[in-house]
């Protein structure tokens, strides 16, 4: 294989799973999108819409337009856009609610500054693909409350959530696997990202200030110095919580640290952030299986590793060693991406169904109980690691072999 066949690989893959949620997520009953599908491709038309899910519904297919200029991406970008705007976005208290009915009533108002994030990404990538004026305010006036409403000016960083009228809640979890903690590093990344992605549309020096601090947030605080790993949880005094390993997180941060500082400009702290991000990448070799796939997670405290390989590690494996290649020149990262894609093709993409898997288990099993479609399963990661690589390989040097 050379890079060439690598970028053909990647386009071909693009198209099939944004021709899986044209064909199969529609809901032309209730508008916008399913909430949920099996692996069957049965869909759910009661299950709940979540604002992350339609959020990278949206990011996604805005992001495929401006690269194909394929109208169909552009349609299904302009149809997430409008639910978003006409379901989730709350005209009372502002902000975004986690979720709405099938039929788009309110069901959870709570506002995760995550959801919040990934609202502000995807309406930038929008604007990105189809100038649209009123996704750029909407994406404008939620890093505002954002940064009004969880911005911590004592300590720095951001607060994980509150009740639909911005007070405290006792739960700030996003999920039941998550510390209920004040601070985490999952909703650092992606208010990171999402902030990333808003500059380029709106190049603004305080929103560019916020973007060094979130950056010095991961370099003092999140990512451990001596093992390269980050750390997950935090109390408002950034005191680690938790010492549980996700090598997913890990990889995906190794490449969007480093985007983040190339988009925003700053020369001295893009080497810093290079030789991070080698470092991070190098972390993450041990969570590496002989098959090429990335297992979940370790919990050190009780020297465990969940032998499981869910779907988006493999995808952001795929970008995150990739760029540790582009940036260290060292061939054993190119040849774990290699492998890891190797790795998705036989297991993790479903051959049958279309899209991809939730997960397998150690014996390489499809992981039971989880859908296709669904409040986290989205088109966002192994979308994404598609663009990226497609845009990575270009058309430089596409007969080196692999």
């Amino acid at each position: 294989m050379n890079l060439s066949e690598l970028k053909l690989e990647m386009q071909q893959e693009l198209r099939a799973i944004l021709d899986y949620w044209i064909q199969h997520t529609i809901d032309e009953q209730q508008g916008g999108f399913y909430g949920r599908l099996d692996n069957g491709n049965t869909h759910y038309a009661d299950a709940p819409k979540g604002c992350v899910l339609n959020a990278r519904i949206l990011w996604t297919f805005s992001a495929a337009a401006s690269l194909t200029n394929d109208w169909r991406y552009a349609k299904m970008a302009n149809r997430a856009f409008a639910y978003i705007r006409d379901h989730f976005v709350d005209p009372e208290y502002g902000g975004v609610y986690w979720s709405v009915t099938g039929k788009g009533e309110m069901l959870d108002p709570k506002k995760q500054i995550y959801a919040l994030a990934f609202v502000i990404y995807a309406c930038s990538e929008y604007y990105m693909a189809m100038h649209s004026e009123p996704a750029k305010q909407l994406a404008i006036d939620l890093y505002h409350l954002i940064q009004e409403k969880s911005f911590d000016a004592v300590h720095g960083g951001y607060f994980e959530a509150y009740a639909r009228n911005w007070q405290p809640v006792d739960d700030l979890r996003l999920s039941d696997k998550d510390a209920n903690e004040k601070k985490t590093m999952n909703t650092h990344l992606h208010v990171l990202e999402a902030y990333t992605c808003l500059y380029r549309i709106w190049p603004n020096e305080q929103l560019k200030q916020h973007i060094n601090l979130l950056l010095a947030n991961f370099a003092v605080h999140i990512v451990d110095a001596h093992t390269g790993h980050l750390h997950l949880f935090f109390n408002e005094q950034w005191q680690v919580r938790s010492n549980t390993i996700s090598y997913g997180h890990d990889i995906e941060a190794s490449w969007l640290l480093l985007k983040a500082v190339e988009v925003i400009g700053d020369k001295e702290l893009i080497e810093e952030m290079k030789t991070l991000a080698i470092a991070i990448a190098d972390a993450v070799i041990i969570g590496v299986d002989t098959d090429g796939g990335l297992w979940y997670e370790y919990e050190a405290a009780h020297n465990k590793l969940i032998k499981e390989k869910h779907w988006w590690p493999q995808a952001e494996a795929l970008v995150g060693f990739y760029n540790a290649w582009q940036v260290s020149g060292r061939h054993e990262f190119l040849q774990l991406a290699i492998n890891n894609w190797a790795f998705i093709k036989q297991y993790i993409r479903d051959n049958k169904n279309g899209e991809w898997f939730w997960g397998v288990q150690e014996d390489h099993t499809v992981m039971p109980g989880q859908d296709k479609v669904g409040l986290w399963k989205c088109p966002y990661h192994n979308g994404r690691a598609c663009m990226e690589l497609i845009r990575r390989i270009g058309d430089s040097d596409v007969t080196a072999t692999l």
